[in-house]
């Protein structure tokens, strides 16, 4: 077994994908329409979903609004240079909600942003 994605339900599938591809660098791996069901998918990632664990953007159409819930927390992304990373995706737009610095009681160095559906994504600095 592996973990195959993640989905995420989206209000503008056009800005989510640019948010993912633009800002996080993951490249658009395929997209389906199902005109019956009037939803679209998209996937994106960091290599072919063959390799490695992808997200599915989900954009039922019509819908304007989702309630995410308490349960899910957040999506997390190795980064060689967190503070860098941080910078490169405040000047492209992107809400950062925990600047960089260590996580409570460790040493392992983090932030914050969100998408632009409000779901977190943690930037974990890779090595040292």
């Amino acid at each position: 077994m592996r973990l195959l994605h993640t989905m995420l339900r989206v209000t503008d599938l056009d800005r989510s994908i640019a948010f993912y591809t633009d800002l996080l660098g993951m490249t658009l791996l395929r997209k389906r329409e199902n005109t019956q069901y009037r939803y679209t998918l998209a996937f994106v990632g960091y290599a072919d979903e063959s390799e490695q664990a992808v997200i599915e953007l989900t954009y039922n159409w019509g819908t304007h609004s989702y309630e995410p819930g308490t349960a899910f927390g957040h999506i997390a992304i190795g980064v060689d240079n967190l503070h860098q990373t941080c910078e490169t995706l405040r000047k492209g737009g992107a809400r950062i909600t925990r600047e960089p610095g260590p996580v409570k009681g460790g040493t392992t160095e983090i932030a914050f942003i969100e998408d632009p559906d409000g779901y977190k994504v943690e930037l974990i600095q890779q090595g040292t």
